[in-house]
């Protein structure tokens, strides 16, 4: 169940950084919510 939840949390933010994020800082900030998700989820 953990891992399905991560994947659609990596998915998205995939989904995400390709679509929204034009600079390296917006890069850097999707990645860190994503990493903050997991943490709470863990």
């Amino acid at each position: 169940m953990k891992k399905n939840i991560l994947a659609a949390l990596m998915l998205g933010a995939l989904l995400t950084a390709t679509a929204a994020c034009n600079t390296v800082r917006g890069v850097g900030d999707d990645l860190k919510s994503v990493a903050d998700a997991v943490d709470d989820e863990t």
